[in-house]
């Protein structure tokens, strides 16, 4: 299996940690020297390594705002 590249270009924030010390992230990542995408995931102490996540264009993740802004909380 190739290597999987991958660039975070901006931590933008962290949504959880469990008790191992993994942490839910949302970041701008680059993979494989591709055009920047919103990510969320897991992640390990000092992004070591990572756990199955989601990427969002900007497009998605502006209706993924738009779709949480409409939620009564």
């Amino acid at each position: 299996m190739p290597e999987i590249k991958y660039e975070i270009i901006k931590e933008i924030g962290m949504l959880s940690e469990n008790g191992k010390g993994w942490k839910k992230e949302l970041n701008l990542i680059s993979w494989n020297d591709r055009e920047p995408k919103y990510d969320i995931r897991d992640w390990s102490e000092g992004h070591a390594k990572m756990g199955k996540g989601v990427t969002l264009t900007v497009e998605e993740i502006k209706e993924l705002r738009d779709i949480l802004n409409s939620l009564e909380l």
